[in-house]
């Protein structure tokens, strides 16, 4: 989605949690929202090949502790965004719909929106990306090395 907003489309753009004065820049391509949005397509880029290196036999050559402590530090900092006690998350987005924390009240149909968008969209999203790097870390400490692995079972 990050590319595509960087390549100029407005991919669910309006569902940003953001507020209104941010918004109103991220819809007009700010220069400073499209570079954030390449930095974050190469971030995703970057996921992609470390994910892949913690099951693919090229991974040996990555330091197994390094793995581990990218894909445990994004599985805890994904669940945690998910359930979001301060701002957005499934806590933060059922204290604001249900009137508990109230919305601010310059945007607060936008904010009672966005809450909607994040509860049903992003915080399902960031748990399952979550339990997915969890369970990428979990798995790779629990076996040896790709290469201790290669060495006594041989390539699967």
């Amino acid at each position: 989605m990050k590319l595509a907003q960087a390549l100029g489309a407005n991919a669910l753009a309006d569902k940003d949690p953001l507020p209104p004065h941010l918004r109103e820049q991220l819809l007009a391509r700010d220069p400073l929202f499209v570079a954030s949005h390449w930095l974050l397509a190469g971030a995703a880029v970057v996921g992609v090949i470390v994910a892949l290196a913690t099951v693919q036999p090229w991974g040996a050559a990555v330091p197994r502790r390094l793995l581990l402590a990218i894909a445990w530090t994004l599985g805890i900092f994904m669940i945690a965004r998910s359930i979001g006690g301060v701002g957005f998350g499934f806590v933060g987005d059922a204290l604001l719909l249900t009137g508990v924390r109230p919305a601010p009240v310059e945007h607060a149909a936008l904010a009672r929106t966005l809450a909607r968008w994040d509860l049903l969209l992003w915080s399902p999203f960031f748990l399952l990306w979550g339990m997915c790097w969890a369970t990428a870390g979990w798995r790779l400490g629990r076996r040896g090395s790709l290469a201790d692995n290669r060495r006594n079972f041989g390539d699967f």
